[in-house]
């Protein structure tokens, strides 16, 4: 049987810790009041979801997807970004609720509210930076990311009926405005959130916009360097980070791996020369990080809403895998299912992952 204070969700914070927890005032300073969730030595599930939903029909399913999460034994649910379709993509007859709207943010907003568990969203390009291209209506990006950030990253709360104390970025004043990059742990793995989103990482489409993503991008690999020095200063055995993008890591690998693993079968060969991306400092610094903690690392992400766990982060001298990565993507549209991540600390990988076929979305193949 598990742990009851694993499931309760209570939080304890650093200082009603001391009897296992050794900090110094510069450890505490770098933790960013990071909190230590009880439940240490056990097993626990949560589930990961993302790019959903989207449109009418994918709304009623979610329904099905959200009962049988609310009925499962979980520590908590991390939804990966895009919780609405893309605005350039809808219409009416797909139905259900316009991208980018009021009425979406509040109609969402309420979705996340009512989860049982502990409800994390991470933001996703579809959220704000890809509204210029809304339908019916168009909206001004930057304007979509303040009301997101007010709307759903209020408090050291997560969402959801149950909640969870979060530290969040913004806790330090240099980079007060990203409410949205959090970190939390929960038995013996640290968690964090990054705002690491498609559409190219929101780089290159005006100079506005490629001001933004410089500022996001120093405050992301920033949020990831100080939580991988407190990893590696405590207990924690393992790392999760969460962001909404597919950082394309195919684009660092060596052409005999892109050849063999992607371009092979659609009769293309590697380019001479490597397409720069928004996604470069972000993977430079994740293999960097990875190498150096040396326990297991996972990147969840969705954006191009294929099922699948592999290990596609290739290191940049040994142009070999760098084994203790692991990448996780969630389903999404127009699949309607969930992914459950299981820690167990006898498991030497620590984390494993099982997929939830929601059996009422089922399609008729």
């Amino acid at each position: 049987m598990r742990d009851k204070q694993a499931r309760s969700g209570r939080v304890v914070s650093l200082s009603g810790l001391k009897s296992l927890l050794i900090i110094s005032y510069p450890m505490l300073l770098l933790s960013g009041c990071a909190t230590v969730q009880e439940g240490e030595g056990s097993r626990f599930d949560f589930a990961l979801i993302g790019d959903m939903p989207y449109d009418a029909r994918q709304e009623g399913e979610f329904a099905n997807l959200m009962k049988g999460i609310d009925a499962a034994d979980l520590a908590f649910v991390v939804h990966d970004g895009d919780f609405w379709w893309d605005g350039a993509a809808w219409t009416e007859k797909a139905g259900g609720l316009p991208p980018c709207s009021d009425e979406t943010f509040e109609g969402r907003f309420r979705l996340a509210q009512s989860s049982k568990h502990p409800f994390i969203l991470v933001p996703g390009d579809n959220e704000w930076t890809d509204c210029h291209r809304a339908k019916p209506r168009a909206y001004e990006p930057n304007e979509r990311l303040t009301k997101l950030r007010q709307m759903f990253f209020q408090s050291d709360q997560s969402l959801g009926r149950r909640t969870m104390r979060l530290a969040r970025q913004s806790e330090d004043t240099r980079y007060a405005k990203f409410r949205e990059n959090v970190r939390w742990t929960y038995g013996d793995v640290l968690f964090l959130t990054l705002h690491v989103i498609g559409s190219n990482n929101n780089l290159g489409r005006t100079p506005e916009m490629d001001a933004e993503y410089a500022e996001r991008t120093a405050a992301n690999l920033e949020w990831m360097r100080q939580t991988f020095a407190l990893a590696m200063r405590g207990r924690t055995r393992a790392v999760m980070i969460i962001a909404q993008a597919n950082p394309r890591f195919e684009t660092s690998w060596p052409p005999d791996i892109q050849q063999r693993y992607m371009l092979a079968g659609l009769g293309f060969k590697s380019p001479e020369t490597r397409r720069a991306t928004g996604f470069d400092d972000f993977l430079a610094a994740l293999e960097k990080e990875t190498v150096a903690f040396g326990k297991p690392v996972v990147y969840v992400h969705g954006d191009s809403h294929l099922f699948r766990v592999d290990k596609p982060l290739v290191g940049s001298k040994s142009r070999r895998i760098i084994e203790n990565f692991t990448r996780v993507e969630t389903f999404g549209y127009p699949d309607t299912h969930w992914v459950r991540a299981i820690v167990d600390p006898r498991d030497p990988n620590v984390f494993s992952f099982r997929q939830e076929i929601v059996k009422e979305n089922l399609v008729s193949h």
